[in-house]
């Protein structure tokens, strides 16, 4: 795979998957509002995207080892990547209630995780579980420390 493409889609996929997650996770048990979580996600798809995909390409820029063209195909990849996983998590909120949602959601973000990271350990010829496992762990202190921030917070405010 292309070093711009492989750099794009990881990190474009990884972020999109683990912020969304924290954002849908931390809405759902703060508001328990579809609209908002919906509406955040849609920030994560568009602002969130803008700014990963531009920390991609200063952090290409800085590495003084890529083309102009090679930094510019990162940060698009980057960009689109971020977008459309991002924007994929909405899709269950619109048909579904928003409990069932948020449950699908999760289980749609962590097949996406261990797709892509099989994936990659097959590509880079390396042992697939102990990454597997270690970005899995990663997911899952996000997933639950936002649940709990989120119910916090509707302690607090509520």
């Amino acid at each position: 795979m292309k070093h711009s493409l492989k750099t794009g889609v990881s990190f474009g996929l990884t972020s999109a998957i683990i912020t969304t997650l924290g954002l849908m996770v931390g809405l759902y048990s703060g508001t328990g509002s579809k609209a908002l979580v919906i509406a955040g996600i849609l920030t994560i798809a568009i602002a969130d995207a803008f700014s990963d995909a531009l920390g991609i390409h200063i952090s290409e820029e800085s590495e003084n080892k890529h083309s102009h063209k090679e930094i510019w195909e990162s940060t698009i990849y980057t960009f689109i990547s971020k977008f459309v996983f991002s924007s994929s998590f909405i899709l269950a909120f619109l048909f579904l209630p928003l409990q069932t949602a948020v449950v699908i959601n999760i289980l749609w973000g962590i097949c996406l995780l261990i797709a892509f990271n099989l994936y990659l350990a097959k590509d880079n010829k390396t042992g697939a579980w102990k990454v597997v496992a270690e970005h899995l762990l990663i997911a899952l202190v996000v997933i639950f420390l936002t649940h709990f921030v989120g119910i916090w917070i509707n302690a607090a405010v509520y």
